[in-house]
Parts: C-alpha cells; sequence; structure tokens
C-alpha cells in the first residue's frame, strides 16, 4: 500500500502497520522497500527520498531529523566469508542458505547522500553527513563527515547546541 497509494491517509496508516515505531511527521518519497518493517524504528521529522530499501532482518532504527537520500540500502544481513560455511544441510537433505544479522542504528541529525549502503552492526553517530556513493562499513563518530568505499572520516563538524 505504501508504494501503490497517492492517499496521503491511506499510505500514512499503511506505514504505521508496516513500521515497529513511527515518530511524527515521517516522509516516505515515492518507491519503499522493507523485508519486514517490524524491525524497523523512526524518530520524528524522517525524511526518506525514493527507491530506499531496508533489509531489516534485525533492527533498524533512525534517530530524529534524519534525512535519505535516493538509492540508500541498509542491510542487516551477510554471510560467510568462508564459501563452506554459507548453505547447510538440513536432517532431510535439502539446502538452506546460512545468514548472519547485525543492528543499523542511526542517531539524530544525519544526512545520508544517495547511493550509500549501510552494512549490519553500524552504528552511524549524531550530527552525521554520509557523502553519496559512501559504503558504511564501521561505525561513525559524533559531529563527522565521511564518504568513500569504504568510508572513512572526511573532516569534523561542528557539534550542535
Amino acid at each position: 500500500m505504501i508504494n501503490t497509494t497517492q492517499d496521503v491517509e491511506q499510505r500514512s496508516a499503511a506505514i504505521q502497520q508496516l513500521f515497529g515505531q513511527v515518530g511524527q511527521r515521517l516522509t516516505i518519497n515515492r518507491t519503499f522497500s522493507a523485508v519486514y518493517g517490524a524491525h524497523i524504528e523512526v524518530g520524528d521529522d524522517v525524511f526518506i527520498n525514493g527507491n530506499c530499501t531496508f533489509q531489516d532482518s534485525n533492527r533498524i532504527t533512525l534517530g530524529n531529523r534524519v534525512i535519505i537520500a535516493p538509492d540508500v540500502k541498509l542491510y542487516c544481513g551477510a554471510h560467510s566469508l568462508d564459501a563452506t560455511q554459507r548453505f547447510g544441510t538440513r536432517p532431510d537433505g535439502s539446502r538452506y542458505l546460512i545468514t548472519t544479522t547485525k543492528p543499523i542504528s542511526i542517531g539524530d541529525d544525519v544526512w545520508i547522500g544517495g547511493n550509500v549502503t549501510i552494512i549490519g552492526g553500524v552504528h552511524i553517530g549524531n550530527n552525521i553527513v554520509v557523502g553519496a556513493g559512501a559504503v558504511v562499513t564501521k561505525d561513525v563518530p559524533d559531529n563527522t563527515v565521511v564518504a568513500g568505499v569504504p568510508a572513512r572520516v572526511i573532516k569534523p563538524l561542528a557539534p550542535l547546541d
């Protein structure tokens, strides 16, 4: 319903039903995808632009005043680097994919640029800018700009009062 209706009330109701927790004034612009939705918690004044994917096989938490540009991907799931550990075998002989998950948390006053990927286990602090195209694989300290693949601190930001 989130992606198929233009009716503001229907869309808002669908978001409230999908997400685990929703603050005030959440805007999701155009197409949005989540695996479960129930593992997503969103603070107040959050803006999520179009074509974003939240692979919420673990908890995803967005603080207050978070801006997410188009094409951002948040991936909680991962697989072993050891190829022999990526699939298991059930007693009946059938195979299954082995996935591990870790949460993603994003603090307050964060702007995530377009086409950013954030992997599970990452905590992004407060007052952060993540440059377009970055791949965030490690925690990001407060009051910084990060960019690159993998993302690294580019410069500090003045703390917010």
